[in-house]
């Protein structure tokens, strides 16, 4: 018989923190209680390594998917899951790490957590632009150097009065423009397929795509906040930096493969550019020998997108949707937040569902028997 039951990956960081996680899975299991009514038990297989492997291993028999990695979702995961797995919770708001493509053959239905990391991206996109601004990096450098001279001063970029570009004006592009507000910036373009409410409501202005040069010209800040496609990879390339201005500060918190990331060196090693401040990069985690870490004219925030998880409520607020998307995936019902619909849920309820924790195993009465993929593990349920 397939076995149902929640399948999730703990990071190894997180295996390093024992009380941490300790108070993380009571944390967990209160809001579990909180969803929750009264029926059958679930499993819970957590995993100590995320890796392909130990996933393909363990995953057969699962109902649902809660994947909350990087890893990617394909043919082959979806096979060793099997036929009865109908339901995908994703604890990301982007997806090109799932095929979609495969979901909707299979008929299986995936629900993402957009909107919830609007604000702690955003906070980030600004302390980038201002930390490269400012040449915070360089300046940390000099006095660690000894190389600290009261008498030259090390000039940087002004952030008010300037005109400030956004590429990709959504929840996070939004989020960034309101904040950006504040700093009493001289104008804020965007460009994308079309003019959006948002930005008339936030007085920016509309740059069609194809009309995209003048934003990238003109831009003395330009914030990149789009989805990976194949439309935008590697769209910042050397051609985008050589339209930069000098004193231009190049900020991007969408998705490392957006950049051309030996053209976004060559920039600024050359001085085409002044600044930029990254979020993400190409690979993740980036190697300690990248020539990336060796320019004193970047900032870069902690791989594997810092930005998105600032405090606990963060985080929280993202497993708690990805549950909620689950449960209705199950119960047959519409997802809060889909991005492919057109699947059947497996409705079916079995009995004594286990739920493993570590290697050791504990028994909830739970109404819902969710079997969940790859998940870090205080946001299996919450």
């Amino acid at each position: 018989m397939a076995r149902g039951g929640i399948y999730c990956v703990m990071r190894s960081d997180e295996l390093r923190n024992a009380d941490r996680k300790q108070w993380l899975r009571m944390d967990l299991w209160k809001m579990v209680v909180i969803r929750v009514e009264s029926g059958i038990n679930c499993e819970v297989i957590a995993v100590q390594n995320e890796t392909r492997e130990e996933i393909l291993s363990k995953i057969h028999g699962v109902d649902a998917l809660l994947w909350a990695t990087h890893i990617k979702i394909d043919k082959e995961i979806l096979d060793a899951a099997g036929s009865q797995m109908k339901t995908i919770g994703s604890m990301s708001a982007g997806y090109n790490h799932i095929d979609l493509e495969e979901l909707k053959k299979r008929g299986i239905k995936m629900g993402n957590t957009p909107k919830v990391l609007n604000a702690a991206v955003a906070d980030t996109a600004i302390l980038l632009g201002l930390a490269a601004s400012r040449r915070l990096h360089e300046g940390r450098l000099l006095i660690q150097d000894g190389k600290w001279n009261p008498s030259e001063w090390i000039l940087g970029q002004d952030i008010a009065g300037s005109t400030v570009g956004i590429i990709g004006l959504g929840g996070i592009g939004s989020a960034t423009a309101r904040r950006l507000q504040a700093f009493e910036v001289k104008e804020i373009v965007y460009t994308g397929h079309r003019e959006k409410p948002e930005g008339i409501e936030l007085g920016a202005r509309f740059i069609p795509l194809n009309e995209s040069d003048y934003l990238i010209r003109n831009s003395d800040f330009i914030f990149v906040s789009v989805p990976l496609t194949p439309e935008t990879e590697g769209m910042c390339n050397e051609e985008f930096f050589s339209k930069m201005k000098k004193t231009a500060v190049f900020v991007n918190t969408s998705r490392g493969k957006v950049v051309d990331q030996k053209a976004l060196v060559k920039a600024l090693k050359q001085g085409q550019i002044f600044a930029a401040g990254l979020d993400v990069m190409t690979p993740e985690p980036l190697p300690t020998d990248d020539e990336l870490l060796t320019l004193p004219n970047v900032d870069v925030n902690f791989c594997f997108h810092t930005g998105e998880v600032p405090r606990q409520k963060t985080r929280e607020a993202m497993g708690k949707l990805t549950v909620e998307n689950i449960v209705k995936g199950l119960k047959g019902e519409p997802m809060i937040t889909p991005v492919v619909s057109n699947g059947r849920t497996n409705t079916r309820r079995t009995k004594n569902r286990t739920l493993t924790v570590t290697g050791r195993r504990k028994y909830f009465n739970l109404p819902i028997h969710i079997a969940v993929n790859s998940v870090y593990y205080y946001c299996v349920i919450g």
